[in-house]
C-alpha cells in the first residue's frame, strides 16, 4: 500500500469530496469501506484518510480472492466478518468489483434503517479525482435532478437511442428504479454521479443493441462489438470474439437459463470521465456513454443474479419525438441543457 505521506494532494482532495459532500459522513459516525484484492489500494487510504479526518471510526476490510459475481450468486463468496460490519455501519463505501449491491449482505443493510452505501466498485484513485474533484458537484446533481424529472414526468412514452455503430432500439420508458444519483443524506443505497438511470418496460424493448465493452465477469474493452437483437427478451447475442462465450454464461445465470431482457440504459453526462476501458463505473459516465443492464432487475422475483452490463457510445436519445441527446450532447429540453451547458471540466 501507497504511504500516506506519498498520496497526491489531488487524490486527498477528491476523497474528502465523496466523504464530506457525497456520503455526508460527519464527526462520530461509523465507516466501512470495502474492497478486494483488485482495488486500487491508494484509492482506499485516501477514502479511509478522509473519513477519519472527518472525525469518524473508520474500519477498511477486504476480500481475498474478489467476489466471482454480483448480486444473489455472491452470497456464498461474502465473508461473515463483512456481513456483520455492513449491518453495522452509517456508511459503507464499497470498492468491491464485482460489487455487493443485490446480494444479501447489501439487502440487509438496505433494511436496517441506518445504512448509507455506496456503490463505487472499480472507479480508483484516478476516476475519483476526475468524478469529484474535476467538475463541481452541485452542477453535477443539477443535472441529474432534472433529467430524473424529466424521465419520472416521461413515463409510458416510447423512447429511441441509436448510436454510430448501429445500435437503433426503441421502447416505452417506466417509472424510474434503482440506487439513487444524489447525496447520500438518508439511509439507502447510491451511485456514483455522472450518469442517469433509463428505465424500460422490459417487455417493450425492440430493436438491435451494439456495445463495445462490457462487464459480465469482469470489465473489459471488446476487440469485436457485442450485437444484442431484441424483441422484448433478448433473442440472440454474437460478436464480442472469445467473450463471446462469457457473455452468454452470464446472461443465462442473470435470467434464470433465459437470455433475458434489457433491465436498463443510461445516459453518461459527466464532462471529465475519460472512457479508458479499466473502469466500468468511470467509462459509462463519460459524455454520451450508456451501460446496457442486460438480464432480470433485482427488484423483479428472481432477478439481481449477476446481472452483465455492457457500454456503448455517442449515444443520440429521443423521448417520442423529442430529441434529449444528440452524438452524447444534451440538447433538450431547454431547462436541462441550460444546465448540461454549464458543466465544464476543472483544470488543476
Amino acid at each position: 500500500m501507497t504511504s500516506t505521506n506519498q498520496l497526491p494532494p489531488d487524490l486527498a482532495q477528491a476523497a474528502l469530496i465523496l466523504v464530506r459532500d457525497m456520503m455526508c459522513i460527519v464527526d462520530g459516525e461509523h465507516v466501512l469501506v470495502t474492497c478486494d484484492t483488485n482495488t486500487d489500494k491508494s484509492a482506499v487510504e485516501a477514502i479511509v484518510n478522509a473519513a477519519y479526518a472527518l472525525g469518524a471510526k473508520v474500519a477498511s476490510m477486504s476480500l481475498a480472492p474478489a467476489l466471482p459475481f454480483q448480486g444473489g450468486l455472491a452470497n456464498p463468496f461474502v465473508p461473515d466478518p463483512v456481513s456483520a460490519a455492513a449491518q453495522n455501519c452509517d456508511a459503507w463505501i464499497d470498492l468491491c468489483m464485482p460489487y455487493m449491491a443485490g446480494a444479501a449482505v447489501y439487502d440487509s443493510a438496505m433494511k436496517n434503517g441506518r445504512t448509507r452505501y455506496f456503490l463505487g466498485a472499480d472507479i480508483g484513485a484516478a476516476g475519483i479525482v476526475r468524478i469529484f474533484s474535476k467538475a463541481d458537484l452541485d452542477q453535477v446533481f443539477a443535472v441529474s435532478d432534472l433529467f430524473n424529472a424529466l424521465l419520472a414526468e416521461s413515463a409510458g412514452k416510447l423512447c429511441r437511442i441509436t448510436t454510430p455503430l448501429g445500435t437503433d432500439v426503441r421502447f416505452k420508458l417506466a417509472a424510474p428504479e434503482g440506487l439513487a444519483i444524489e447525496r447520500a443524506t438518508k439511509p439507502g443505497g447510491y451511485f456514483v454521479p455522472g450518469t442517469v438511470m433509463v428505465i424500460p418496460e422490459l417487455d417493450s424493448v425492440k430493436g438491435t443493441v451494439i456495445c463495445d465493452s462490457t462487464f459480465h465477469e469482469y470489465y473489459t474493452p471488446l476487440r469485436e462489438p457485442y450485437r444484442f437483437e431484441v424483441d422484448g427478451k433478448i433473442q440472440s447475442v454474437s460478436g464480442g470474439g472469445t467473450e463471446l462465450k462469457v457473455i452468454e454464461r452470464a446472461l443465462k445465470r442473470a435470467g434464470n437459463g433465459e437470455y433475458g431482457n434489457i433491465v436498463h440504459f443510461t445516459c453518461g453526462y459527466h464532462p471529465s470521465a475519460r472512457v479508458t476501458g479499466k473502469s466500468f463505473i468511470e467509462d459509462q459516465r463519460a459524455i454520451g456513454c450508456n451501460a446496457v443492464g442486460l438480464g432480470l432487475p433485482q427488484w423483479v422475483d428472481g432477478g439481481g443474479e449477476n446481472h452483465p452490463d455492457c457500454v456503448m457510445q455517442e449515444q443520440s436519445f429521443w423521448i417520442d419525438d423529442d430529441q434529449i441527446i444528440d452524438a452524447g450532447a444534451i440538447v433538450a429540453p431547454a431547462d436541462l441543457a441550460a444546465a448540461a451547458s454549464q458543466l465544464q471540466p476543472i483544470y488543476g
